[in-house]
């Protein structure tokens, strides 16, 4: 890995977030060569930021647009982790996308050699409970979804906060006839089993993997929130937030 580009992209990721402003992703936009330079990236500003933590970290979130394409992760500051009904209007975001997806909650400890043996219904069992998630979308780049794959991959692929609901036990779900439902404001969305992957917890064995490396634990009561069933929604300062997951519960924020 190239560690003076690993370096460039941490330190302006930095300056972005301790300014509160975006900085133009055209400078850096062939700087990363590859995930495993974004994904260190994303673990030299948690630790400059203090979000880095002996263990995997809590909060995560992890997916894909299809289950043929790389899957990816990014562990979450735990700060921007709040419970529903939210209040967000302190939050400094210079954008405010809305995802609107299902959290699922982990049981029991997971190290590297556990995670090695896992595939998805392994996986899925480890599983004691979900929740509906209000993903907030931001960006430290100027460019926001526009810039640079890796880019965003650094940049916790576009994180901006994240909101829970109610938890409730873990089932096994028709997912394709799942129905959400989404308001923004006085806008409403409405989608049924749109979930990028089919399944929630698809992308269970390949996040305990990247979250296990380098010996670390992914500890019981961590929390993965696990893709959009809408796109990107936009929102502005002052919206209403709700979503509801059919069946599932359901979660608000105010922006």
């Amino acid at each position: 890995m190239n560690t003076s580009n690993i370096a460039a992209v941490t330190e302006a990721l930095t300056r972005a977030r301790h300014e509160r402003r975006t900085v133009d992703s055209a400078s850096y936009a062939d700087v990363l060569g590859n995930a495993a330079e974004a994904y260190a990236v994303q673990s030299a500003v948690a630790q400059s930021l203090g979000w880095q933590t002996p263990s995997a970290g809590r909060y995560w979130k992890s997916g894909g647009s299809s289950r043929d394409a790389e899957l990816t992760h990014a562990a979450l500051p735990p700060a921007g982790v709040w419970g529903s009904p939210a209040d967000a209007g302190s939050w400094p975001f210079t954008w405010r996308g809305i995802e609107a997806e299902i959290a699922l909650r982990l049981g029991c400890d997971v190290d590297a050699a556990l995670a090695a043996k896992l595939d998805y219904t392994a996986a899925a069992e480890l599983i004691d409970a979900m929740t509906v998630s209000i993903e907030i979308v931001d960006s430290r780049w100027g460019q926001y979804i526009n810039a640079p794959p890796l880019l965003k991959l650094a940049d916790l692929q576009s994180h901006g906060a994240l909101v829970l609901g109610d938890w409730q036990a873990f089932e096994p779900r028709d997912w394709a006839a799942q129905r959400c439902r989404v308001q923004i404001a006085q806008k409403i969305t409405e989608r049924c089993g749109t979930h990028a992957l089919g399944d929630p917890a698809f992308c269970l064995p390949a996040w305990l993997r990247h979250a296990t490396r380098e010996d670390r634990v992914v500890e019981a009561g961590s929390v993965v929130t696990t893709g959009t069933w809408v796109g990107i929604l936009d929102a502005a300062v002052g919206d209403l937030v709700t979503v509801v997951f059919e069946g599932v519960g359901h979660a608000s924020v105010q922006l």
